[in-house]
């Protein structure tokens, strides 16, 4: 078999073997069998709220479970037309099965990501938080350089942005922002982005040209649905108000009816300046503190199965996810996947979801894998 046919068969199969390895095929099969005859039993639909939740894991199920089976048939069928054309000398019977192996390869990948966004939260709009680390103006610069990219990122998946909370820099960036992305499994493919990201660069706020390295944060975290729970103890809570600043223009009040709450237990803090009275801002801010306490359930869920957790911890060495070095060559790295792009522009400007599906596959198979952007 060709080289390049190889190539997709072996990238086909190994979209398989994690697809199988993160359904945990025979218990999947078994469940499917379960939720199928529970179905049929008219007793379910006394209780909507649960016949929703069982049509809602059964159509998971039978979607992932027949894309599986239908790509492992169409898998099957390529490689034989491939070896009859080879064995008869046929050129371009050859190259139509290369074709067709090399659509396949793309959408058992698409496939493969969509299974694994199967959270109980994937589906959700998201929060993404960007915290400066330590280096003023150089880090502020580059806290504002991946607010943009995520913007771009989310803006090429068709979402809806909204500026939740906003701190300028002194000079030039931010020192932190929050925004609010509004999508099909928003929450599913950013939450892979919490971490520490490092940028190299020529700094162009150093006069001698000397080369710089910054620290900046992103924190992601699940809007929660309205049927989620979200007990809050009022006396827990700090609520303080101070008066918006930075770059809004007539989006950002000037009174001071920005929020500020901290959740005493745990020591989370939220904030919201986008909404022009007191009472709305308080109301969006209690939305990010639920989202907050939620995403800490989920995460200690994850712990608990030996997923990966997010990394939150010191904004500096030592505990970044992804390198984006400028100069003095072009890369960008995600130090648990390997994942890297000699374009750091592109990166910069949203095209991240290669990144994003290596970190997905990362928490199911736990291994690290070397993906080259050769373009």
């Amino acid at each position: 078999m060709r080289a390049e046919a190889q190539g997709h068969v072996d990238q086909i199969n190994a979209a398989l073997a994690l697809l199988r390895r993160f359904l945990d095929w025979d218990r999947a099969l078994k469940r499917l069998d379960e939720l199928n005859a529970r179905v049929e039993d008219q007793a379910l639909w006394d209780d909507p709220k649960a016949a929703q939740e069982v049509m809602r894991e059964r159509r998971r199920l039978e979607e992932a479970i027949g894309a599986t089976r239908e790509i492992g048939s169409e898998l099957s069928d390529t490689v034989e037309l491939m070896e009859m054309a080879e064995a008869e000398g046929d050129t371009a019977m050859a190259d139509d099965a290369v074709a067709s192996l090399a659509q396949l390869a793309g959408r058992a990948e698409r496939d493969k990501v969509a299974a694994l966004l199967a959270g109980e939260a994937d589906a959700n709009n998201t929060y993404v938080e960007v915290n400066s680390g330590a280096g003023g103006t150089e880090s502020q610069d580059w806290a504002e350089m991946l607010s943009r990219m995520y913007t771009r990122w989310a803006e090429r998946h068709g979402m809806k942005v909204e500026l939740i909370d906003y701190h300028a820099g002194e000079q030039a960036g931010i020192k932190s922002a929050t925004y609010l992305l509004k999508g099909e499994n928003a929450y599913g493919y950013a939450k892979t982005e919490s971490g520490v990201h490092r940028l190299v660069r020529i700094s162009p706020y150093d006069s001698n040209a000397r080369r710089h390295t910054s620290f900046a944060s992103v924190w992601v975290y699940p809007e929660v649905d309205d049927d989620i729970d979200i007990e809050i103890v009022e006396s827990d809570l700090r609520i303080d108000t101070y008066r918006a600043s930075g770059a809004g223009g007539q989006h950002i009040n000037t009174t001071d009816s920005a929020v500020r709450i901290t959740h005493i237990p745990t020591n989370i803090v939220v904030s919201c300046q986008n909404q022009r009275s007191q009472h709305k801002n308080r109301a969006e801010a209690m939305k990010q503190l639920k989202a907050r306490l939620y995403e800490n359930e989920l995460q200690k869920r994850e712990a608990e199965s030996d997923a990966a957790n997010a990394a939150k911890t010191d904004i500096g060495w030592g505990h970044q996810i992804r390198s984006y070095v400028l100069q003095p060559y072009q890369l960008v790295k995600d130090l648990r996947t390997g994942v890297t792009s000699t374009s750091p522009s592109d990166v910069l400007d949203g095209d991240l979801d290669r990144f994003m599906a290596a970190a997905l596959s990362q928490r199911v198979t736990g291994e690290k894998v070397v993906v080259e952007d050769v373009e």
